[in-house]
């Protein structure tokens, strides 16, 4: 009889292998969720926990880090946006602390940043929001893909996890690719590593972990929504491309929105230019996360979750949640290819 370890070693050795680590299960980084203890949990539980350091000053990034080293032996990766206007700082810290895995997300990123980044040893893994972009990255040096659909929480795209899955999956033989956006559960999990992915990436199933630092009152709040609370925003002027962000409905959605429209007006008079237009409306973001994880302030802070919020029913710890996900996943890919108990 195989163990789950080794059922599942017949469908993601390869993303195991890529990650260097027991699980092909990634944790999804989150802006001020995704720090040294929860990174480091993820990590000491079998996965690969990802540090969130799109929004950290290079100091502080490279604090989280060491921190994050100190507390785990295994592999964890740093995700960095690559729309960040201080992202080759941040790369020279990564290459300084020498991580394994950088994470490149938020746009389509620069040749020149992957290449200093493979340069440097560390392995690179971009989103692909649709197969065209999947071929780009991978003719641009990256060495996986992350495929992340709308059902996501946080910055999302416009296309459904299960048809990336279908459009990308066939094509991208060469490089691993994980799935992301919607997972929820170990059977989820295995479907789509019956269709080809290397493992998955869970954000929103984290959150309301024990070592998660985020304020009890979010994690509540994440336990009393359901799936259709959590909406994307929507985007008010199709000049003004703002990437959509999935939450669940508060006053600091409605808030949102109406900053959105009054930086838009300012970009209009020629008060500020696209790109300072553009993080300002990521600086409002990241300062109404702050507020609803750090200070507990559920109604007028933001609330990023995807909808397989609506699954999430408790709080446990990281390594209950992993393997409760390995469980389900080498349970549900036994049944579906008559693997012997």
């Amino acid at each position: 009889m195989l163990s789950n370890e080794e059922v599942l070693d017949l469908f993601w050795k390869k993303g195991r292998e890529f990650l260097n680590t027991r699980y092909a299960i990634m944790g999804g980084a989150m802006s001020w969720v995704s720090e040294h203890n929860l990174v480091a949990a993820i990590s000491n539980a079998g996965g690969f926990g990802v540090i969130a350091g799109g929004a950290m000053p290079a100091a502080v990034l490279k604090d989280e880090i060491a921190k994050t080293a100190a507390l785990t032996k295994n592999s964890f990766g740093v995700n960095l946006i690559t729309m960040h206007p201080h992202l080759d700082e941040l790369i020279d810290v990564c290459i300084e602390m020498k991580i394994s895995h950088a994470i490149l997300a938020g746009g389509i990123p620069t040749v020149q940043a992957i290449k200093r980044l493979k340069d440097a040893g560390i392995r690179v893994m971009c989103f692909a929001p649709a197969l065209v972009l999947a071929k780009k990255m991978v003719k641009s040096g990256a060495d996986a893909l992350i495929l992340e659909g709308t059902e996501a929480g946080g910055h999302i795209g416009p296309v459904a996890t299960n048809i990336l899955a279908q459009e990308i999956l066939p094509h991208m033989t060469d490089v691993p690719v994980f799935i992301a956006g919607g997972v929820g559960s170990g059977e989820m999990m295995a479907a789509f590593l019956g269709l080809g992915a290397a493992g998955c990436q869970l954000g929103t199933r984290f959150v309301c972990t024990d070592e998660c630092i985020a304020h009890p009152n979010f994690k509540q709040a994440f336990i009393k929504a359901n799936a259709r609370d959590a909406v994307p925003t929507v985007q008010i002027d199709p000049r003004f491309p703002v990437i959509p962000v999935r939450a669940i409905v508060n006053e600091g959605t409605k808030r949102f929105m109406e900053f959105q429209m009054e930086t838009i007006q300012k970009y209009q008079r020629g008060e500020l230019e696209l790109k300072a237009a553009q993080m300002a409306i990521e600086n409002f973001w990241g300062g109404a996360l702050r507020r609803a994880v750090i200070d507990g302030d559920v109604e007028n802070g933001s609330l990023m979750a995807g909808q397989s919020v609506g699954l999430v029913k408790d709080i446990k710890p990281v390594q209950a949640v992993v393997d409760e996900l390995v469980a389900q996943a080498a349970d549900a890919l036994r049944k579906l290819n008559r693997i012997p108990a």
